[in-house]
C-alpha cells in the first residue's frame, strides 16, 4: 500500500519461457521438471548496459560448453531472445538470468530420455552501473576462508548451488560479505565469484581445470592485463599466501572487479584497496565505455 492506505500498482516484469514473453506471474513450470527435481540444469547470468550485451559471445561459449558437458541440447538465437527480453523490461541497465533444464517427463526418475524437450527459463533484474560511479564508490570487501564441499564438475554452470549457498550463508552469519573456498588445501574460487591475488605487482589467479568455473570476467581481467603490460598467471595458492598477499580481488559477471580489504579477520596488505586494483578497474572501466558507446 502507499502512504494514503491504496493498494499500489506493481509493474510486472516479462520473462521468457519455452518460447513465449509473458508476465512473470502467468510463468508455469511442471514439477517434474528435472531442474526442480535433480538440478539437472545449467544456467548464465548475463549483464546488459544500455541494452547490450556485455560479453554476450563469451557467456554464451560458456553456455554451449555447460549445455554440452550434460548432453542437453537447445538450439536457439539465445541473443535475440535476450535482447528483446531486456527490451521488453525497459532496456537499460539490467542482468539476464538464463536457465536450461532438461525438460520434464510427466514423471520422477533418475533415467533421462535422450529426447527430451529443454525447459528454457530467463528474467532479469537492475543492475547498478558501477562503472560511471569511479573506484571511490566501490567498497572493500571482507571474505573468510572455508572449505569447498561441490561436486567435482565446477567447470560446468550448474544450478546444483546448494554448498555455494551454504557458504555465502555462513559468510552472512559471520558479518562478511564473501566466501573463499579451498580443496585439498589450495584456493579454488569464492563462493559467487572467481579470485585474484597480487604479489610484487603480478596478477596470480587458481589454476584452471574442473575444480573452478571459467569466468568470463575473470578472462576479460587476463585480457586487459596483458594489453597493458601487466603480468598475470595461474598458480597454486595455499592460505599462507593468499594471506600474504600484497592485493585480493573477486571478479563476477555483475560485479566487475572488487577488492578484499579483509581476509578472516586479518587486513590484506594495509587493509586499504591496492593500486592495481585501481589501475585495473580503470582498464575495465574505459573498456566497458568504449564497447557500449561504439
Amino acid at each position: 500500500m502507499d502512504e494514503s492506505g491504496h493498494l499500489s500498482l506493481i509493474k510486472m516484469k516479462t520473462v521468457f519461457l519455452n518460447g513465449e514473453y509473458i508476465a512473470e506471474d502467468q510463468a508455469q513450470v511442471s514439477v517434474f521438471d528435472r531442474g526442480f527435481l535433480f538440478g539437472d540444469s545449467v544456467y548464465e547470468v548475463i549483464p546488459f548496459y544500455q541494452g547490450v550485451g556485455f560479453r554476450l559471445d563469451e557467456h554464451l561459449q560458456r553456455l554451449a560448453y555447460s549445455l554440452e558437458a550434460i548432453q542437453i541440447v537447445a538450439d536457439y538465437d539465445w541473443s535475440a531472445i535476450l535482447t528483446r527480453l531486456v527490451d521488453l523490461n525497459g532496456g537499460g541497465n539490467l542482468s539476464v538470468y538464463l536457465q536450461i533444464s532438461r525438460g520434464s517427463a510427466g514423471r520422477r526418475s533418475h533415467i533421462y530420455d535422450a529426447n527430451m524437450i529443454p525447459t528454457v527459463f530467463a528474467c532479469c533484474n537492475p543492475i547498478k552501473d558501477i562503472y560511471d560511479a569511479g573506484p571511490d564508490s566501490i567498497a572493500g570487501v571482507r571474505a573468510m576462508v572455508t572449505d569447498d564441499l561441490r561436486w567435482g564438475r565446477c567447470d560446468i554452470k550448474s544450478t546444483g548451488l546448494l554448498p555455494n549457498i551454504l557458504v555465502m550463508q555462513q559468510a552472512k552469519q559471520a558479518g562478511v560479505q564473501e566466501g573463499l573456498m579451498m580443496r585439498d588445501g589450495l584456493l579454488t574460487e569464492g563462493a559467487s565469484c572467481n579470485v585474484m591475488l597480487v604479489e610484487k605487482g603480478v596478477i596470480y589467479t587458481p589454476r584452471g581445470g574442473a575444480e573452478i568455473l571459467g569466468g568470463t570476467t575473470r578472462e576479460l581481467i587476463r585480457e586487459l592485463a596483458a594489453n597493458n603490460g601487466i603480468v598475470m598467471q595461474e598458480a597454486d595458492i595455499d592460505y599462507a599466501r593468499l594471506l600474504a598477499a600484497d592485493e585480493v580481488w573477486l571478479s563476477s559477471s555483475t560485479r566487475a572487479v572488487v577488492p578484499v580489504i579483509e581476509i578472516d579477520g586479518q587486513p590484506v596488505a594495509d587493509g586499504k584497496k591496492g593500486p592495481l586494483w585501481a589501475q585495473m578497474f580503470e582498464l575495465f572501466t574505459r573498456y566497458q565505455n568504449d564497447l557500449m558507446n561504439g
